[in-house]
């Protein structure tokens, strides 16, 4: 039997960041992973009674280890062509997914459902009513949800600002509110920042501005400390304020694929595995008052089985946080995944299609 050595996943997703992960795995000599049978990026523990040596080598998309034996030099467990999305190309599968899914449907019948009697009460009666968004994208929700406090405020001025790094994202946002007329008294002011830099900017510039509506949709998956992050916005909030959280459900598809399937998954996604459950430990802890509404949502990936499908490729990729996942992962492992894919926890065939689970939680948190 092969001796058993912790190993250690490591990409690089951009200068300066490196997402990492740990499994146990077995050494073998071809270079093969004992997870499922493929070459995959490591990094392994080295002991100095171990007789292995580590050289590390580098090229333009990610880094990594190669593992020699002091004898025969031979490579351990080294991935070649795996590597984490770009920003553009995240973007492009991002919009693939929205085109395949209910996602903003089932926001928008939140909207309709529930916002209006939730952002009814806000500002306690003020003339000036203060948003923030944090990583809003391209304002699509942002616009659609300020109409609606609009509706509920008649004659207030709104104060919207937005957090948001992505510069193209930032014009997008701007182009749609050229080509919107119905936005009278409203301002934008736009921070081109990750949410950690608007509060170290905000805590060394000492500035203490309240909000009566913070939204922060989607987002929390990227960032460094969702703890921390969900408390400092949490102490943004005015009196009579709320926040507004939108994640994915724990009871979704996705929910399954992070926490029974993982093994599947490739080491390049550098997002949180998290859902609206890991969200209410959090705020259980800070003793604060929420409510959670939950949303049906499906997205149909039955392309992403058939080998060379441009849409499924799409899929594939936004699924794992990996580039052309589909062509460059190892067939066990794209193998595992598209069986975890299939079963009933995460999905659904219906007509001929496999639709996967991808119910949505909207938690409302009070100042």
């Amino acid at each position: 039997m092969e001796p058993v050595t912790k190993v250690k996943r490591v990409c690089k997703t951009k200068p300066g960041k490196i997402t990492d992960c740990c499994i146990r795995g077995g050494v073998f000599p071809n270079g093969f992973c004992p997870v499922n049978g493929s070459r995959l990026l490591v990094v392994r523990t080295i002991d100095e009674a171990d007789g292995y040596d580590a050289r590390r080598l580098k090229n333009d998309s990610f880094e990594k280890d190669t593992l020699l034996t002091s004898s025969d030099e031979s490579e351990l467990c080294v991935m070649q062509s795996m590597r984490s999305l770009t920003p553009e190309e995240y973007a492009k599968a991002f919009q693939s997914f929205l085109d395949h899914s209910t996602e903003h449907q089932c926001m928008d019948q939140f909207n309709k459902e529930e916002l209006p009697d939730i952002v009814a009460s806000l500002g306690n009666g003020k003339s000036t009513i203060n948003v923030l968004g944090v990583g809003s994208g391209t304002g699509e929700q942002d616009l659609k949800m300020i109409r609606i406090i609009q509706s509920k405020h008649p004659g207030a001025f709104i104060k919207n600002e937005v957090i948001e790094p992505n510069p193209q994202h930032i014009l997008a946002y701007k182009e749609a509110i050229k080509n919107s007329s119905d936005l009278n008294n409203v301002s934008f002011t736009w921070h081109q920042l990750t949410s950690m830099e608007y509060e170290k900017q905000a805590k060394e510039g000492n500035v203490g501005k309240k909000y009566d509506f913070i939204h922060l949709i989607q987002m929390l998956y990227r960032v460094e400390d969702i703890a921390h992050t969900i408390k400092f916005f949490h102490s943004c909030l005015d009196c009579c304020a709320k926040l507004l959280i939108i994640i994915l459900s724990g009871d979704s598809g996705w929910a399954s694929i992070w926490k029974k399937y993982r093994h599947c998954l490739p080491p390049t996604d550098s997002g949180h595995y998290i859902t609206a459950n890991d969200i209410k430990v959090v705020l259980d802890g800070m003793g604060v008052k929420y409510q959670v509404y939950d949303f049906p949502s499906v997205w149909d990936i039955t392309e992403c089985f058939i080998d060379g499908d441009t849409t499924g490729g799409h899929t594939l990729d936004f699924l794992t946080g990996t580039k052309d996942f589909m062509n460059t992962a190892p067939l066990g492992l794209k193998k595992q995944l598209r069986q975890a894919l299939g079963q009933p926890e995460c999905s659904t065939k219906k007509d001929g299609r496999i639709i996967f689970r991808n119910d949505l939680s909207m938690i409302v948190v009070s100042s």
